[in-house]
C-alpha cells in the first residue's frame, strides 16, 4: 500500500515537473524576435530613438518581444532600407524619406521651408499627417512612427547675417537643402556628413547647413565658429516602418503596444534631439571663446523666405496635377505647426 502511494505521489511530482517544464518551453518558444535596421552611427539621434523604442517594447511586453538592433548600416543602408524591409531582410527599418525626392509626396509637405521652430513640433505634425492621410507609398509596410531632425541652420567660417553674405558662399547641404541654398544665392555642395570635417579642413566648403547637434557630434564647431541660428530652413523627415507580413503575424496585445508607442515615440524623439541641440550649442560656446550665435532681423528673414516661396508653389502645383490634395495637406501641416508651436516651442 505504501509503495502504491509512493508511486502515485512520484507520478504526480513528475507530471507537475514535466508540465511546468513544458510550459516554460512553450513560453520560451513564444518569444517574438525582431530585427531593427538603421543607417546612421549608433551615437546619433535616429539610433538613440531606436534603442529607446526597443527598451520600451521589451518592457511593455514583459519580455514577450525581443528586438535586435543594427545601427550604422550593418544590416541595411540608406539606399536599400525601404525595399529591404518590404523584402523581409529586416523586420523593421528606419529610413530618411527626405533622401528620396518624389517617393514620399505627402511627407514632402513637412520638408518644405516652413520655418519649423524645433524637431518636436515638426515630428508630431509629421506623425499626425501620415496617420491621417495614410499615403499609398506606405501601403506595403506598417508605419511605426515618424520624426524629423531639428531645423537646419547655417554653420560657417564667416558670419552670415544677410543674403549678401550668403551669395556664392560654398556650403554643404543635401537633398532639399541644396535647392534651398541655390534659391538663396549660395553655392551648395552636396556630400554626406561623414565627408564634411575633411572638406572643412581643406577649404572645399566654408560651412555646413543642417541641424545643429552636429556642432558637437561631428565637432564642426572647431571650424565653424559662426552660427546663424534663427533661419530654420528645413527639416529632414524619417519613417520607422515594419514588414507587413511580420506585422500581420503579431498577436493583438503586441500590436497594441506598438500602436500605443507611435505618437509617443515621435514626441520623445523630437524632445530628445532638441535637448541635444541645446547641449551642443552650450558645448560649442564653452569650448571656443570666439564662437558666436547670430540672428538675422525679421525684415531680412522675410526676404529669405520670399525667395523660397516658389518651392512651396511648385509642390502644390506638381503634386496636385498627380491627384494629391496638396492644398488640404499643406493647410493641415500649417495648422498643426501653429498648434504644436504653442505647446512645444515655448
Amino acid at each position: 500500500m505504501k509503495k502504491k502511494i509512493f508511486l502515485i505521489a512520484l507520478a504526480g511530482i513528475l507530471m507537475v515537473f514535466l508540465g511546468g517544464s513544458g510550459l516554460l518551453t512553450t513560453q520560451a518558444h513564444a518569444q517574438i524576435k525582431l530585427s531593427y535596421a538603421n543607417f546612421p552611427p549608433a551615437p546619433t539621434f535616429p539610433c538613440v530613438q531606436m534603442e529607446r523604442w526597443k527598451t520600451e517594447v521589451e518592457k511593455r511586453t514583459a519580455g514577450k518581444v525581443k528586438v535586435d538592433t543594427y545601427p550604422g548600416s550593418t544590416l541595411l543602408n540608406p539606399r536599400n532600407m525601404f525595399d529591404g524591409v518590404i523584402a523581409g531582410t529586416a523586420d523593421i527599418g528606419n529610413l530618411a524619406t527626405s533622401y528620396q525626392p518624389g517617393a514620399f509626396p505627402v511627407v514632402e509637405a513637412v520638408d518644405l521651408p516652413l520655418g519649423w521652430p524645433n524637431a518636436t513640433v515638426a515630428s508630431v505634425t509629421l506623425w499626425e499627417l501620415v496617420d491621417k492621410y495614410k499615403p499609398k507609398e506606405f501601403e506595403k509596410v506598417k508605419v511605426l512612427t515618424m520624426f524629423t531632425c531639428p531645423p537646419a541652420n547655417i554653420m560657417s567660417m564667416k558670419p552670415i547675417r544677410s543674403l549678401a553674405d550668403l551669395k556664392g558662399y560654398e556650403l554643404r547641404a543635401s537633398g532639399t537643402g541644396a535647392k534651398i541654398l541655390e534659391l538663396l544665392g549660395a553655392a551648395p555642395v552636396a556630400m554626406p556628413q561623414s565627408d564634411v570635417p575633411e572638406a572643412l579642413q581643406k577649404g572645399v566648403i566654408k560651412g555646413n547647413v543642417s541641424s545643429m547637434e552636429v556642432l558637437k557630434d561631428f565637432k564642426y564647431a572647431e571650424y565653424c565658429r559662426n552660427v546663424t541660428s534663427n533661419v530654420n530652413l528645413f527639416v529632414v523627415s524619417f519613417a520607422v516602418v515594419m514588414n507587413q507580413a511580420k506585422w500581420n503575424s503579431l498577436p493583438d496585445d503586441v500590436k497594441k503596444v506598438f500602436d500605443d508607442l507611435r505618437r509617443d515615440q515621435a514626441i520623445w524623439t523630437g524632445q530628445y534631439v532638441d535637448n541635444h541641440v541645446n547641449a551642443a550649442l552650450k558645448w560649442s560656446k564653452e569650448s571656443f571663446k570666439d564662437f558666436q550665435m547670430l540672428e538675422i532681423s525679421k525684415d531680412e528673414l522675410s526676404k529669405w523666405y520670399a525667395l523660397l516661396k516658389p518651392m512651396t508653389d511648385k509642390y502644390l502645383k506638381d503634386y496636385e496635377a498627380k491627384g494629391l490634395p496638396t492644398k488640404a495637406i499643406l493647410d493641415d501641416v500649417l495648422k498643426a505647426k501653429e498648434k504644436y508651436t504653442k505647446e512645444y516651442a515655448k
